[in-house]
């Protein structure tokens, strides 16, 4: 077998395992706010875009709307968010935080600092990795809407 082949050489599976790890990493941190990853996720969006639509929220997470929705639900049965339909179009469901909902970024306000002290990489060295993956994810995404 060509050493190109092997598992450990694939791009894919690192971004794989990188990923299971740094979720696995937010699990003990978001516990205690009784919150999931994609939960947390969410509600950063909301916290830098309260009243946004589900549409909105499906774009900045790249989720569909089937996957988005019972995390929103779980959410609202938390008392963290409301659902409600915008007056001008029917068809557009708009997300609220309620008080709860924005309370809880100052108990999560420390997660970010937390995560980048488990990885023990230099903040230059995290920021170059973010900008990376962003360009690798832009750029697959692009090529993926657009007809070879």
């Amino acid at each position: 077998m060509n050493s190109a082949q092997h598992l450990d050489a694939q791009l894919c599976f690192a971004l794989y395992a990188a990923s299971r790890a740094m979720i696995q990493s937010y699990q003990p941190l978001l516990a205690p706010l009784g919150l999931t990853y994609p939960q947390y996720l969410a509600l950063l969006v909301l916290w830098e875009e309260d009243g946004a639509s589900v549409k909105r929220l499906g774009e900045r997470l790249l989720l569909d709307s089937g996957t988005l929705t019972p995390v929103l639900k779980r959410l609202e049965a938390a008392g963290l968010l409301s659902r409600v339909r915008d007056r001008a179009d029917e068809r557009v469901v708009r997300i609220h935080l309620t008080g709860a909902g924005r309370a809880l970024e100052a108990a999560a306000s420390h997660i970010p600092a937390a995560l980048s002290s488990r990885a023990q990489l230099p903040s230059p060295a995290l920021a170059a990795l973010r900008g990376t993956l962003h360009q690798l994810t832009n750029t697959l995404r692009s090529e993926q809407e657009s007809p070879t």
